[in-house]
């Protein structure tokens, strides 16, 4: 039988700061941004010492900012002590599991009003302490000393999706662009920027320089020049990979009975699922990641709908491939057919199932422990037609996140609703 939640949860405020580099902020400096943005979304108003709890999302501080136990140092520094406040850590799903938790305490009837956060303070370290640091993720006893870091896993994947189902390589690169274009429309991303603004840039300041002027084409012939766009691990590329971030989000989430209280238009989290997995090396294919297909599964059967049901998806795009492959494990595409629907653009604003309008982690960016709560910034805004140039047209009632820890070993996936 499907599960169902005991009681109802809504989300009746959300809020973001920019992602991006910020060597003069903190990961506490970003997260009052993006508490005092949280505020002013609350339609109706509220009392910060109305929240009972506070889950935040957070992969490494103890790492990349050199600070333990950093949930009710967080709390403290936004006004919200004495709440009970508890660190998640999922490793890069660690918004949504604290999302997660944060819907399940409310259900359980011993909160009403729920602080959901997510931050992290990566840049303030040298690239290859950070590779290290994202290697805290992998596997300890058996991949790492293998010689994998997380650019070479998902070249592993992508080279197995494109050995099994015969895909053109090219489709990676369409994915790049298509959510560069939607984080140009994104204040918020840290690349807002279009992959054909990025190229003609480059040609401009080989013009001021006196220097031969490439000869780029279009988008495809830039991100296919290996001096602009560099090979990582194939057929991965530099503009295949989600950057390295500073950023924070927060949502808010009360009882469906108070979500009147605080919202004309509240979001309802309707569906939800989590699952795990081994190590990438246990698994029986590379081009899949079962969690993400049980998750969404289970979300769909709280949920009572179909895939087809969802007008736009927030997926956790940490690679290019990883996009790809999150369309056939959600039951948008059938499997194989998702790098083809990448080609073909109907996971573009336009298409027939709209994916990463914010952006997704390639553009927007991806500040681990804040991805998974900054995709429901996106569905928020989606939902209250607050997005701007990349705003959806038509009614839409159903949204999806889909946030994922390492290289599948933890997914987790929310479905909202609007009934207004």
């Amino acid at each position: 039988m499907a599960k169902k939640l005991s009681r109802g949860v809504a989300v009746v405020g959300v809020g973001m700061s920019k992602f991006g580099v910020f060597p003069e902020k903190t990961s506490r400096d970003l997260f009052v941004e993006a508490f005092q943005e949280l505020m002013q979304s609350v339609q109706k108003g509220f009392n910060p010492n109305d929240i009972e709890a506070f889950y935040m999302g957070n992969f490494t501080s103890d790492y990349f900012e050199n600070q333990s136990h950093l949930a009710p140092i967080v709390a403290n520094w936004v006004g919200i002590s004495p709440a009970a406040s508890t660190r998640i850590e999922d490793a890069c799903a660690s918004g949504g599991v604290a999302l997660r938790q944060a819907m399940l305490a409310i259900a359980s009837g011993d909160v009403d009003v729920v602080l959901v956060g997510g931050l992290e303070k990566m840049t303030d370290l040298p690239g290859a302490k950070v590779t290290d640091a994202l290697a805290l993720a992998a596997d300890s006893m058996f991949e790492i000393p293998a010689g994998f870091t997380f650019p070479g896993f998902y070249a592993a994947m992508a080279t197995a999706y494109i050995d099994k189902y015969q895909a053109d390589p090219d489709a990676l690169l369409r994915v790049g662009i298509k959510n560069h274009e939607n984080g140009a429309l994104n204040d918020k991303a840290q690349f807002n920027q279009t992959i054909r603004s990025v190229m003609t840039g480059k040609q401009k300041k080989a013009e001021q320089k006196g220097l031969p002027i490439p000869d780029w084409q279009d988008e495809m012939a830039f991100l296919k020049d290996p001096k602009a766009n560099p090979m990582i691990a194939w057929p991965l590329r530099l503009f295949d990979c989600s950057p390295v971030s500073d950023g924070a989000a927060a949502v808010l989430l009360v009882s469906e009975e108070l979500a009147d209280k605080f919202a004309d238009e509240p979001l309802f989290i309707v569906g939800s699922g989590q699952a795990s997995d081994g190590a990438l090396a246990e698994r029986a294919s590379l081009s899949e990641v079962p969690a993400a297909a049980l998750a969404s599964q289970q979300a769909y059967e709280m949920a009572g709908i179909q895939p087809d049901d969802i007008d736009f998806a927030e997926v956790h795009d940490c690679f290019t491939i990883a996009e790809i492959m999150a369309s056939e494990d959600l039951g948008f595409f059938p499997r194989g057919e998702g790098w083809r629907a990448a080609m073909e653009g109907r996971t573009a604003r336009d298409g027939s199932h709209p994916i990463n309008t914010s952006g997704g982690l390639k553009s927007k960016g991806h500040p681990v422990g804040a991805s998974g709560v900054g995709q429901v910034v996106e569905v928020w805004k989606q939902m209250h037609g607050l997005a701007g140039e990349r705003q959806l047209r038509g009614n839409l009632r159903y949204a999806l996140t889909h946030n994922v820890g390492g290289t599948g070993q933890t997914c987790v996936v929310h479905i909202f609703e609007k009934r207004n």
